[in-house]
């Protein structure tokens, strides 16, 4: 059977059973995964930037969409309750430890209000392999008075010792991206934190390419916090992410918002009926991640498809899409400067981005691979292949194929 006919065959399976259910036995226990993803128009491989929502996940969601069309009631904290534990799972943590955000971005701007900055002073040690995003707000923090230490990149990667020479007593946070989204590198984490929690700083770390792509022990690791959206490697939606944060750092945090889904017990004394009191509600803050994060509303149609994703994920085993992607990376690393090329993804990499700078990349090759239709990130001056778990070599030969000789 061909790879189309096999998707195409996938594609038409009926849905079983309710939305928010375990995930289902689509696959096999071999990869590539084709069986979780409908065919797609030409090559995928840009993951990184957002990706292909799996049959499953949209079975899971159709099926909520269908109970919200119909009027049921749907009652989401199990289910709610059910995906950060998963998530937990995935990261070594508790579910204690976890809140959900609207964004990577929203979690670690949350972190920076918890920890009172700029306000209370301190330096802050970053680096630019971290989301180029953050550089906004990193550079707004020292124009506001904090003290930010910037570590540039050298051949593609950060080396642990220009963080041990950066981070001094008056240190307060070190915040990177544990993989960049830039080229892949990453950091040897739990080394970063030995040297942080040596000098009294505390590590926060964008993990949007690293959740669902390399295995973590938030544990192990002793990172702070962490922040995730879910739309890329864990297949969710935009809209919903998740934040860790240690136990032990949640006394040491002011709270930064305050709304309903950060109360454990809420009584009033203003309706009719109501008992009498002093207050107007006598309040009572839950005293976990949630209790300290959480604020309104977050979306409802993410959760059937990271409900289904996360199981997926688990049932994969990060382990094995690290071993399973290594030869389509070395491909790459070994064709591409043939091809004239400049690769400055570290060759050691295990993670899922590999990228070339190219001048006028977007210029010079977005037209060859539209025609060839090959999707993957091409910028300004540089081009990132991102594969997922249902790529094959095949695909990875087609985009080469696609690719000038310059």
């Amino acid at each position: 059977m061909s790879r189309r006919s096999l998707l195409a065959a996938a594609a038409a399976m009926p849905i079983a059973g309710p939305a928010l259910a375990k995930s289902e036995a689509l696959m096999s226990s071999t990869l590539p995964d084709l069986k979780s993803f409908a065919p797609m128009s030409g090559v995928y491989l840009n993951s990184g930037t957002m990706h292909p929502i799996p049959i499953g996940g949209r079975r899971a969601l159709d099926d909520y969409l269908t109970m919200r069309q119909t009027g049921r009631n749907i009652h989401t904290y199990d289910v709610e309750e059910r995906i950060k534990a998963k998530f937990a799972r995935l990261i070594n943590a508790s579910v204690e430890e976890i809140a959900f955000v609207q964004s990577t971005t929203a979690g670690e701007q949350l972190i920076i209000e918890a920890l009172d900055m700029p306000a209370s002073g301190g330096g802050i040690v970053t680096d630019t392999l971290h989301f180029f995003g953050s550089f906004y707000l990193y550079e707004e923090l020292a124009k506001q008075g904090m003290d930010v230490t910037w570590l540039r990149a050298e051949n593609g990667r950060i080396d642990v010792e220009a963080y041990e020479k950066a981070i001094t007593a008056d240190t307060r946070l070190v915040s990177l991206s544990l993989v960049s989204t830039y080229n892949g590198f990453e950091h040897d984490l739990t080394r970063i934190c030995e040297i942080a929690h040596a000098r009294g700083a505390m590590v926060y770390a964008d993990i949007i390419h690293a959740a669902g792509t390399v295995p973590i022990d938030v544990r192990a690791s002793g990172v702070d916090f962490a922040a995730t959206a879910s739309y890329k490697w864990l297949m969710g939606d935009f809209g919903l992410g998740f934040l860790y944060v240690r136990k032990d750092r949640l006394e040491q945090l002011r709270r930064p918002r305050y709304g309903y889904y950060q109360i454990s017990g809420f009584q009033t004394h203003v309706y009719p009926f109501d008992p009498p009191g002093d207050e107007i509600a006598d309040i009572t803050a839950r005293d976990d991640a949630q209790g300290h994060f959480a604020m309104g509303t977050h979306s409802h149609t993410v959760l059937p498809l990271l409900d289904w994703s996360l199981a997926h994920l688990l049932d994969l085993g990060i382990d094995n899409l690290v071993a399973y992607r290594r030869p389509l990376l070395e491909r790459l690393h070994e064709q591409l400067p043939a091809k004239g090329y400049q690769v400055v993804t570290p060759r050691d990499s295990r993670t899922p981005l590999l990228t070339c700078v190219f001048e006028d990349a977007h210029k010079r090759l977005a037209e060859p691979l539209e025609k060839a239709s090959i999707s993957m990130t091409v910028s300004r001056n540089r081009f990132r292949f991102s594969p997922s778990f249902f790529n094959t070599m095949d695909d990875i030969d087609q985009a080469l194929d696609a690719l000038p000789n310059v």
